[in-house]
């Protein structure tokens, strides 16, 4: 049965075997010379100032890269499952050759076992690199990359860390699951496609968030924690944005409240009042650098007049330090959705297959 099972995976094996191959080839030659320039530049700089434009610079010549690498690990679960998971079971069923391996003394849950224990194997180790050798090139572009590109952050976390060999595995089964249940393969691999993008919007937006208490904080608006005030017009009300004391935190709620604790949209307050005239511009970048990366804030007696006024920044946030508590639990809630799939796999076929 091992052996009938990897003549049927053997292609699939191959092709990624390959891919994940050129992948290292080329990773490892441009991450060794990405690795050097971060080094030398890091250790060449004097300012911190400096350091700053040069890790900005050295993020936007390699930002595409950043992006595609990024993309290529969330994307490499759903290929997964969409061409490893939804055909193994689907195939054989649409087919009807399932009952031919049934006829030859290999019992429904040797037969699944074997499958699930060969592919799914392969599909975690293949997550497992592609992951680790992702992970190893963007290092130093995690670095310097700005404050959008957290690793905490949604677009970012799923990429990071070992999350991907936890969307893996439930990739997989999940594609065997529907392929059993749907019993023909285009079918089970749309619908393992739509079910697993619908997971991977619904994570992060609902679920991840509880997974740990997240912090609140409430502070005073300064200057020195004022991310953005904005006004929709010279008479229209101020919305504030305040910085987490984490800077690579993952902001969950950022909303200013007034005097009595209640958060209010914006303030009755206008960024061209006496206090809060039009920004006076900063000096100009050094030659050849990049702009900082927040601009001048308004004038002290425009922040003084707000907290004149009562109001505070409420911050709700998950800290950077919670970035693998939070991989640990988030990967184990797919792997055990994972067995639970794997479960329900077995029941079906021994109920409702024939």
């Amino acid at each position: 049965m091992i052996w009938l099972t990897w003549r049927q995976f053997r292609a699939q094996a191959a092709v990624m075997s390959g891919f994940l191959a050129v992948l290292a080839a080329v990773l490892a030659v441009t991450g060794y010379e990405l690795s050097n320039d971060y080094s030398h530049g890091i250790a060449t700089c004097k300012t911190e100032e400096a350091c700053q434009i040069f890790t900005q610079n050295l993020f936007e010549d390699y930002k595409s890269p950043f992006l595609i690498l990024t993309l290529l690990v969330l994307v490499l679960p759903a290929v997964i499952g969409l061409f490893w998971g939804a055909p193994l079971v689907a195939r054989e069923l649409e087919a009807g050759t399932h009952r031919l391996a049934w006829n030859q003394s290999v019992t429904r849950t040797r037969w699944l076992t074997v499958k699930l224990a060969l592919v799914g194997t392969a599909s975690v180790l293949a997550a497992t690199l592609g992951s680790l050798m992702v992970n190893w090139w963007i290092s130093p572009l995690d670095k310097s990359a700005a404050d959008q590109f957290v690793r905490m952050s949604p677009l970012l976390f799923d990429t990071r860390g070992i999350t991907a060999v936890g969307y893996a595995a439930f990739a997989f089964v999940l594609g065997v699951t529907i392929g059993m249940v749907a019993r023909r393969t285009l079918v089970a691999m749309t619908l393992t496609m739509v079910v697993f993008v619908l997971l991977q919007v619904v994570m992060p937006l609902f679920v991840r968030p509880h997974l740990l208490p997240a912090t609140t904080l409430t502070t005073q608006i300064t200057r020195d924690n004022l991310d953005s005030l904005m006004s929709e017009g010279p008479s229209g009300p101020v919305r504030i944005r305040t910085e987490a004391p984490d800077p690579k935190a993952w902001v969950l709620t950022n909303q200013t409240v007034d005097p009595s604790g209640k958060a209010v949209e914006s303030i009755p307050f206008t960024t061209f009042s006496q206090f809060c005239g039009p920004q006076a511009e900063g000096p100009p970048p050094p030659e050849g650098g990049a702009a900082p990366r927040r601009p001048p804030g308004p004038p002290q007696a425009c922040v003084d007049a707000i907290n004149k006024l009562g109001y505070q920044q409420r911050i709700t946030y998950h800290p950077d330090s919670r970035f693998w508590s939070l991989q640990l639990i988030e990967t184990g809630v797919f792997v055990a959705l994972a067995a639970g799939l794997a479960g329900f796999s077995f029941w079906w076929l021994r109920r409702r297959v024939s």
